[in-house]
């Protein structure tokens, strides 16, 4: 009970994205509420939302006490949880990133067309919102939208300054994490969404980030990392994690137990990786 009268408090901004602004200037100030905004929402110049970007691996104390946060976005939170366990296991052995996000059209219940074409982005958002919270880090990234309904895949490139890590204490590295599966035999976006959807997954969702192992390169100085992105899910108990933040003060390994007991997202990562050792 507690929760639910404390997080009635703060509103989730789930309008067309861009309208965050007017919608806080409108709304939320005049109102006294405390509101969290979509991912793509501006966090500088005239038509900023909010002061900080939350990413639960990263940030989510800092969101404690805020009364406007900007929830980072599906690819902007699958980075922030590849990212930040590496950032933390290298170092400043690693130079730079370079990511290139393939997006998805649409949603499986989206009621527009899935155009026959292959579309890039000019300027992604993804760039400065992770760099939002992950300052120090050298990052490039690209974005292409292409014609499917079946989550977004992530190509990490990752330059070290000398050899790249064993591909092995990569994985070892990253199995450790909340919401992050370990895929081997995965073939397809659509092979990870399906099998969600045999397994009885909610909504088909995973609500995390899959490692594609099989995919997994180390050459000289470089790391690739492929990975999919659970694009309806992901957001979902990041929103959860933040309004616990926000609206409790809750402890991380609290709020993530709590959240895990919700979503199954632990239980749910072995799942796949039994299915597809």
């Amino acid at each position: 009970m507690e929760d639910a009268v404390r997080q009635s408090d703060i509103v989730v901004d789930a309008a067309v994205e861009g309208s965050g602004f007017d919608n806080k200037k409108r709304l939320y100030e005049p109102l006294g509420k405390a509101a969290i905004f979509q991912g793509g929402e501006d966090i500088s110049g005239s038509r900023s939302v909010a002061d900080m970007i939350h990413n639960s691996r990263v940030n989510y104390s800092l969101a404690n006490g805020q009364k406007y946060v900007i929830q980072g976005s599906c690819n902007v939170s699958g980075m922030g949880r590849i990212m930040q366990p590496l950032s933390e296991r290298y170092g400043d052995q690693i130079k730079r990133y370079d990511v290139t996000i393939v997006r998805r059209w649409a949603d499986l219940e989206d009621s527009k067309d899935v155009k026959d074409s292959i579309e890039w982005d000019r300027n992604p958002h993804h760039q400065d919102d992770v760099k939002a919270f992950l300052p120090s880090a050298n990052l490039f990234v690209e974005a292409y939208k292409v014609p499917s309904r079946m989550m977004h895949l992530h190509q990490m490139a990752i330059r070290f300054k000398t050899r790249a890590p064993s591909k092995e204490d990569v994985i070892e590295t990253l199995h450790k994490e909340f919401g992050i599966a370990i895929l081997n035999s995965a073939k397809s976006t659509a092979d990870v969404r399906k099998k969600a959807m045999d397994l009885g997954f909610k909504h088909g969702d995973t609500n995390m980030v899959h490692i594609h192992n099989d995919a997994l390169r180390v050459q000289d100085d470089v790391l690739k990392i492929l990975y999919s992105d659970d694009q309806t899910g992901m957001v979902i108990p990041e929103n959860h994690l933040l309004l616990q933040s926000m609206a409790l003060g809750r402890p991380k390994h609290e709020a993530i137990q709590k959240t895990d007991g919700l979503f199954s997202m632990t239980r749910r990562a072995r799942m796949l990786e039994d299915e597809f050792k």
